[in-house]
């Protein structure tokens, strides 16, 4: 696990405060997070247990997200916003399994990210990887940068699994995905997995209180399957729609049944 020895980690930023991508980590079994990320891991895991298991099911919904636009939906560009620390199937790593030519940008604002980029840079000779640090707020500049590796005149598919939940403004996040739909053409798709607020809402309060404590500007929010679903207005919503994310095209019943926290859905752009 990485180790602080100051105030500051060695990228530059305070390892005392717990980061989402981190404690996401922390929460998959992974080794890269601060002494600040697993406290706040344990205090969530207190208030809802589930959220090891909700972790893995957002990053195996990813996966098979990733492989049904790439297989039924022709998409070869991807631009993966809140990319968290590289783990097994990453996007590129699932797309470019099914299309070699595949174009990936990932984007993400934790140093420790940026830090493993090599990582997420891998390709095949015949795609191409690119990671952008920064914050899904700043969406022009995102747009901007990513079009030296996406050409934004054929369809890209936008992933925003488990980051919208840190725009607590509602018409703020309803504004970036707005402007990122805006920027690709019809045949796009967007994909959203997205914390629940009525499911186990009790627990899932307790540890969204928890998080936000150690959070440095304490943002997280759980939404509705109601406002979630709001989020695909105006696109065609493919089936099953908006659905527990374990519940979207699950490879089995034992998958579609575990424990989640987190509503899902992929809808394409008329």
């Amino acid at each position: 696990m990485p180790d602080a020895s100051g105030p500051r980690g060695p990228y530059g930023f305070d390892a005392r405060v717990a980061h989402p991508a981190r404690v996401y980590d922390y929460w998959l079994g992974g080794k890269d997070n601060f002494e600040a990320d697993r406290i706040a891991g344990e205090e969530t895991i207190a208030a809802y247990p589930a959220i090891r298991a909700s972790a893995r099911a957002n990053r195996a919904f990813l996966a098979r997200t990733v492989r049904y636009l790439t297989a039924e939906g022709g998409i070869r560009q991807f631009l993966d916003l809140g990319t968290g620390l590289p783990t097994a199937s990453n996007t590129h790593e699932v797309a470019q399994a099914v299309a070699p030519e595949s174009r990936i940008v990932y984007v993400d604002n934790d140093p420790l990210v940026l830090s493993h980029a090599r990582a997420l840079l891998t390709s095949s000779p015949e795609g191409v990887t690119a990671y952008l640090d920064a914050d899904l707020r700043n969406t022009d500049q995102i747009l901007e940068r990513a079009a030296g590796t996406l050409d934004f005149g054929q369809p890209v598919a936008i992933m925003l699994l488990a980051i919208l939940h840190y725009i607590p403004d509602l018409d703020e996040a309803r504004r970036i995905v707005a402007r990122l739909l805006g920027a690709v053409p019809s045949g796009s798709y967007l994909a959203i997995s997205h914390a629940a607020s009525d499911i186990s809402p009790e627990a899932m309060a307790e540890m969204i209180r928890r998080m936000n404590k150690h959070l440095a500007e304490g943002n997280h929010v759980g939404r509705t399957r109601e406002v979630v679903t709001g989020f695909f207005d105006g696109l065609e919503l493919l089936e099953p729609g908006v659905v527990k994310v374990t519940e979207w095209h699950p490879e089995s019943a034992i998958e579609a049944e575990a424990p989640t926290s987190l509503w899902g859905g992929v809808a394409r752009k008329p």
